[in-house]
Formats: C-alpha cells, sequence, structure tokens
C-alpha cells in the first residue's frame, strides 16, 4: 500500500475505551517481535472482553454472537514481549445487524498506535447462523464506544 493511501497513525485520546493487555514470551517471533497474526488475537480479546465485563455477551449462552467478515490492521511500530500494551477501542459503524470495531495498539507509554486496525462483526443467530439484529443490552454497550456518527442510516 502506498503511504498517501495509509491510515494516520493515531493517539490514545481517539479511543473511548482503553484495555490493558499483556505480551507473552510465545508472542514473538523469530524475528523477534510480535508475529503480525497475535495482533488480531489482540482486537478480539479486547472487544470480546469488554462485552463480557458489561454483560452484553455471554458466550457459551448468548442466543446471539458475531462473526467476523472483515478484518485489517495496519503496522507502524513493532511490539515485543515483555512491553506492556494497551488497546485502544471504539465503533465506528454501528448498523442493524453489523458493527465495525476499530482497534489500536499502544505500546508501554506511548502516545501513538504502533498498530491499528479494524473488524466487521455481522450478529447472528447462534443456532442458524442467519443475520440476526443487535440485542439492546449490546447495542447501548457498542453506543458507549461510538463517538458521534456511528449509527448507520
Amino acid at each position: 500500500m502506498s503511504p498517501e493511501h495509509r491510515a494516520p497513525r493515531e493517539s490514545r485520546t481517539a479511543y473511548p475505551r482503553l484495555v490493558p493487555l499483556t505480551t507473552r514470551w510465545g508472542d514473538n517471533d523469530v524475528y523477534g517481535h510480535v508475529n503480525n497474526v497475535v495482533y488480531y488475537a489482540f482486537f478480539d480479546t479486547a472487544v470480546n472482553g469488554i462485552l463480557v465485563e458489561a454483560g452484553a455477551l455471554d458466550i457459551a449462552r448468548s442466543p446471539v454472537i458475531g462473526l467476523v467478515v472483515e478484518t485489517g490492521c495496519h503496522y507502524f511500530a513493532p511490539v515485543s514481549f515483555p512491553d506492556r500494551i494497551t488497546a485502544g477501542v471504539r465503533v465506528a459503524r454501528l448498523g442493524r445487524t453489523s458493527v465495525r470495531y476499530e482497534i489500536a495498539i499502544f505500546r508501554d507509554d506511548e502516545a501513538e498506535a504502533a498498530a491499528q486496525g479494524h473488524f466487521v462483526h455481522v450478529t447472528v443467530d447462534r443456532e442458524t447462523r442467519r443475520p440476526a439484529p443487535l440485542p439492546e443490552r449490546l447495542r447501548a454497550v457498542l453506543a458507549e464506544l461510538a463517538p458521534g456518527g456511528a449509527e448507520a442510516p
């Protein structure tokens, strides 16, 4: 991707929720930094942790679950074990049956993101896997993570 199409590096203040996470020894790859696939686990851990903590997701019993249908990440600076990291989380778009999360990973106490990305959840019925509306409790929690204007038309 050319530099002019690359998302600008964002600061912690751009995210309404900050979630402390930990790196692990096994996250480092042979090049001595956290492997790119681990960032997606950081994203999932931060978002699902928020939802579980708020009572908007019961991993084993919620009748509606979110399936990831799109994801992406831009990397700006390396992160390595034993760095302390923080995930910034916000909702960029909140639809009837979907939500776009934007997540940034911040290293130690740095103000700018080491990486930032997104993923889109489509909510589906747990049993049928057919699209289902976002439950009210989930919608309320997501709205708290959305800067003004995240609601879909």
